[in-house]
């Protein structure tokens, strides 16, 4: 065809017509059926059995196989292959994958795969690929499916509509807190942490007992996670409860470590459990770095020296170091200390993804548990019911034995003569004309009659079961029981791996200054935004040099183990470490070199951090508020917001708030003092009112202690006192105008 020729279709049927579909509207529902394909059949695992679609398959993919335990071992590509042909339409490294971390011990705390081979390890190494390894179920997978072929749960057609595929698993096992599970669907995701079965049977019995109880009622017998690899929480058990009562929040766990006596008076520290879901050649390699990087002055040298358990060896920088000490800075760098999320996001009843509290995740598996106990029976209670059925034929037979004989022998239809002659049914008249001629012995009609009684009085005692709901949960009751006996904390599996303590307080444990050289210094900060560090305490900084037309705008003694906070124009507050400061020679470095202040924003307050302390924080438009230091310290170059400003105002004033009362002075040259009570505490803010103006803002503040009095500097330097009697007219309420200072006053309108 000629480029640029213009070609028409010829006429006739082309097809259906084109239909014009909005662009927006078309994604919209293309997205919104792929988020509910991803959050329904891949991330969020059912409440119920506490399985991924994934999961689920393998499992039954492994139950038709016949991988029970004990049985001998089969390929995993078989497994894997099978499970994508019959039920998993995806890849097949996905499906590994997800069989690989069900059989590794470190990830699963209740392996579902017996696994032989190469199946990976605690270091991050993957597993050798799949035609290497060999797999089979275990006990704990065999209880999930305890039950699957007695109609305990419903199934659908697989992908292909060739085969049925289980919607959920019988689950005789509170697998969805058991082993936890993790995922990120679209728009939510789910993280739940393992817990103890022992102690989810014990919940789980006292739910039964009482069916309204609470997630706080249960924590008394469900202490909180129980992770593979062991490790410390050490959350406070309000926060655990609080995670528990809401599904959302945290645990903060730690490795587990011991002191160890080396030669010549040595000591080392050996770690043998680390946070689950940690890599320890990763971690061991971070820890390298930070030594390499002298940023654990503490730590002199790592070593790895596991075998099948973990042992990572930590050498200490000398014998006087404490351990303690050493181990909450590696806490504080490392990944011997992580979190792990919270979030109880799952399927409630296999459809809608909800949030849910303990109390409703094992409520959920006791529902689940009732439903599988009446399908059995009522399963059982058909199988009896069609073994009874045979068995009257069958003593009919006995009966009757020479004119059954004739029948069968002489009748051109047997089955209708008999039927028609012992008014049989059809299964009846199937089943004998179907038995062997040997079988019809008088020791078989003996055993017949006996199990006749025995079916008899099992199907009376399943009606009364089924008819009784009161029943039905004393049989959970007993189940549970007997599961807590297969996972008892006395036994390897059932005991509990992960324990609690609480993390030393941090204020009584001074890490800083265990790895700073503790040393006086002078902080000399000049007009222009340039800042050092003085050896020693300098009380007379008149001889320091500056940059050019630069001068001095504050100085105060510190220490190299302090932490100073900087106030910006803007009311925003930085937190600098002395230790990191330049030294005295030279003019020091820019401080917008460390921190990110504003353009047009400068520094307008510089002190020293004191824990507990507070300052009294104002803007010229005459609003402030009391702001606690430990507030103000953070640890990015941003800086934390203190002071909100509204357009056309700035920063007046930040001053320690050392006093009971506040005395404020405006520019229109009113005064007023006012209990230091009446001012919120906040952490930042704008505040509020603290004296009403008709023109102008505020010019100066002082917190004071009423009992001393007021006191201000004239322009000569010379101390000016006003007694508590005299103030007594200037006292008021805050927000109100004040008036005229007293005489002798500055006239700049400042305390000095």
């Amino acid at each position: 065809m000629a480029m640029g020729k213009n070609v028409t279709p010829p006429p006739g049927d082309s097809g259906p017509a084109a239909e014009s579909v909005s662009l927006r509207d078309a994604l919209e529902e293309r997205y919104l059926a792929y988020a509910l394909s991803t959050i329904m059949g891949r991330a969020l695992p059912d409440a119920r059995d506490g399985l991924k679609p994934v999961h689920r398959r393998i499992l039954y993919g492994m139950q038709i196989l016949r991988l029970d335990p004990g049985t001998p071992f089969k390929k995993s590509a078989k497994i894997v292959g099978d499970v994508m042909g019959s039920f998993h339409p995806h890849g097949d490294q996905a499906i590994y994958d997800a069989l690989v971390r069900l059989a590794q011990d470190f990830s699963s705390r209740y392996p579902l795969v017996d696994g032989q081979g190469n199946f990976g390890n605690i270091d991050g190494d993957s597993a050798a690929a799949y035609r290497y390894t060999e797999a089979r179920m275990t006990d704990v997978a065999r209880l999930l499916l305890e039950g699957i072929d007695e109609d305990s749960i419903d199934f659908r057609e697989n992908y292909s509509g060739d085969q049925k595929e289980p919607i959920v698993l019988p689950a005789a096992i509170p697998h969805l807190l058991a082993n936890g599970s993790q995922g990120i669907a679209v728009g939510m995701a789910t993280s739940i942490p393992p817990h103890n079965i022992a102690e989810l049977c014990d919940a789980a019995l006292y739910m039964v007992s009482n069916p309204r109880a609470t997630s706080e009622q249960l924590m008394a017998f469900v202490q909180g996670p129980d992770f593979p690899t062991g490790g410390i929480i050490v959350d406070s058990p309000e926060q655990i409860a609080e995670s528990y009562r809401t599904g959302r929040g945290s645990f903060r766990v730690r490795a587990r470590w011991e002191r160890e006596e080396s030669a010549r008076g040595m000591w080392v520290v050996v770690v043998t459990e680390i946070p689950y879901g940690v890599q320890k050649s990763r971690l061991i390699e971070k820890l390298a770095e930070l030594i390499d990087d002298k940023k654990l002055p503490l730590v002199a040298e790592v070593r790895d020296e596991s075998a099948e358990d973990v042992r990572v060896v930590l050498e200490p920088r000398n014998r006087t170091v404490d351990p303690a000490t050493m181990m909450e800075s590696l806490f504080r760098l490392s990944e011997l200390e992580s979190r792990f999320p919270l979030n109880m996001n799952v399927l409630v009843d296999g459809v809608v993804p909800r949030v849910l509290a303990l109390h409703e995740a094992l409520r959920q598996w006791i529902d689940h548990r009732r439903n599988v106990l009446v399908r059995r029976s009522r399963f059982r209670l058909r199988q009896i019911e069609h073994r009874l059925e045979v068995l009257v034929g069958m003593l009919v037979v006995f009966l009757n034995l020479d004119e059954v004989i004739r029948i069968i022998r002489d009748e051109d239809e047997p089955k209708d003569a008999l039927m028609t002659r012992f008014a049989l049914t059809e299964v009846q008249a199937n089943y004998i004309l179907d038995t062997r001629l040997r079988s019809l012995r008088r020791l078989e009609e003996m055993q017949l009659r006996k199990e006749n009684e025995a079916l008899e009085a099992e199907k009376a005692g399943i009606e009364e079961l089924l008819g009784d709901e009161a029943k039905q949960w004393k049989t959970i009751q007993l189940q549970i029981r007997d599961l807590k006996k297969k996972f008892s904390p006395e036994s390897k599996i059932g005991k509990r791996r992960t324990t609690f303590d609480l993390a030393p307080n941090m204020a009584d444990v001074d890490l800083t200054e265990a790895m700073i050289e503790r040393e006086p210094v002078t902080v000399v900060l000049s007009r222009k935004g340039w800042i050092r560090a003085l050896k020693g305490h300098v009380a007379d900084v008149s001889g320091v040099t500056f940059k050019g037309d630069d001068e001095l705008l504050i100085s105060f003694f510190a220490e190299t183990t302090s932490k100073l906070l900087l106030i910006a124009s803007n009311g925003r507050a930085f937190t600098l470490d002395a230790s990191k400061l330049p030294g005295g020679r030279g003019f020091g470095e820019p401080l917008r070199v460390m921190v990110d202040v504003e353009e047009g924003a400068d520094v307008f307050a510089a002190f020293l951090y004191k824990p507990g302390a507070k300052m009294f924080v104002a803007s010229s438009d005459g609003r402030g508020f009391l702001a606690p230091q430990d507030e103000m310290i953070g640890n990015t170059r941003k800086g934390k917001g203190l002071l909100t400003l509204d357009a056309g105002s700035r920063m007046a004033t930040i001053i320690p708030a050392v006093g009971d009362h506040v005395a404020i002075i405006g520019e229109n040259r009113k005064l007023l003092v006012f209990p230091l009570a009446e001012l919120p505490e906040m952490a930042r803010g704008k505040g509020v009112r603290l004296q009403r103006y008709k023109d102008g803002g505020l010019a100066d503040a002082r917190v004071f202690a009423i009992a001393s009095g007021l006191t201000w500097q004239d322009s000569a330097n010379r101390t000016f006192t006003v007694g508590k009697p005299e103030l007594n007219e200037w006292i008021g309420a805050r927000a109100e105008a004040g008036r005229l200072p007293p005489k002798g006053f500055p006239k700049n309108n400042r305390f000095g």
